[in-house]
């Protein structure tokens, strides 16, 4: 066999090995991102259309408490229920004072969680590499132990007989116990005490790869410190502060464990609010559709954020 004879023969082996590589990349690929769309199918979206039926349905006294939005006649099915339930949440202003009442806690709590941990991201980020991952682990040892636990403890500091009063007492700063507990200041510190770290993990990945020879440019320019921080620090650290935001914003709307143990009793949010239909009244329909309006108020705002900010990257 001649070399022309040899290299035309293994030219035809690759062309004939190439399309099998591609289509074996191709169907790793497709199981690759396959995985998390059926996990996704398996515990978010067959779940959620399961608590959207529901919500269609209406109120009966039996086992399930709830008359389905179908029945069954052979095997057609025939519909049977209605949007009640949505237009009675519109004209009940307990439902949406707790709408209202909890996106503002979990906004306020949110923009107290970044004042409070920009800073320490700061400076964990710039610390020496000694010592940075020491102070990563104080902030994510909070997590090794139970939120419950942690929330109990802070109970225990705020309480009439707690060690805030006790020392303010002691030091003649006031002269009777102040009320903390059942209150929306016990409410913020808790959530800002609990949500802590998952602010600052977020913000400390950004403000650590920030260049300092950026820093060191705009002190060059003549920039004081705080021009600095508004024209190089913080636009740099927005992905961060975004991501931080949401990662303390979307659980703490939802939050029923923190205003049930040390909020106000006249001031529910919607978790509480949620926990009572389901649990005290048993009206399976209500408490659906009060959750999915929850978990619509917040998907749909961010899909369009994010939808925006991809337009303005590509633009």
């Amino acid at each position: 066999m001649s070399v022309q004879e040899t290299t035309d023969a293994a030219v035809r082996d690759l062309a004939d090995v190439s399309p099998r590589r591609g289509r074996a990349r191709s169907w790793g690929a497709r199981a690759v991102i396959g995985v998390p769309f059926g996990w996704l199918l398996l515990f978010f979206l067959i779940p959620f259309g399961i608590v959207f039926l529901i919500s269609l349905g209406t109120y009966a006294f039996g086992q399930p408490p709830y008359e389905p939005a179908f029945r069954w006649e052979g095997w057609r099915p025939v519909w049977q229920g209605s949007f009640d339930n949505y237009v009675f949440l519109t004209t009940d202003s307990l439902y949406v004072n707790a709408y209202l009442g909890s996106v503002l806690i979990a906004g306020g709590a949110t923009v107290l969680c970044l004042l409070v941990a920009w800073p320490m991201a700061w400076v964990i980020a710039r610390a020496e590499p000694r010592w940075r991952n020491i102070l990563l682990m104080l902030v994510i040892l909070p997590f090794w132990t139970s939120s419950l636990l942690r929330i109990y403890a802070l109970m225990g500091m705020l309480r009439q007989g707690g060690i805030i009063n006790s020392v303010l007492l002691w030091s003649g700063i006031i002269d009777s116990p102040i009320q903390m507990l059942q209150t929306d200041f016990a409410v913020y510190l808790t959530i800002v005490f609990t949500y802590l770290p998952l602010m600052v993990l977020p913000l400390y990945s950004t403000l650590e790869k920030l260049d300092g020879a950026l820093l060191e440019a705009a002190a060059d320019l003549g920039a004081r410190g705080w021009q600095t921080f508004w024209t190089v620090t913080l636009p740099l650290s927005l992905p961060g502060i975004v991501a931080g935001c949401l990662l303390v914003f979307i659980p703490a709307v939802g939050e029923f464990v923190i205003p049930n143990l040390v909020g106000a009793q006249d001031s529910p949010m919607i978790g509480d609010v949620l926990w009572r239909e389901y649990f005290n009244n048993r009206d399976w329909p209500v408490a659906s559709a009060v959750a999915i309006v929850m978990l619509v108020l917040l998907v749909v705002p961010f899909m369009l954020l994010r939808n925006s900010s991809a337009l303005k990257g590509e633009a």
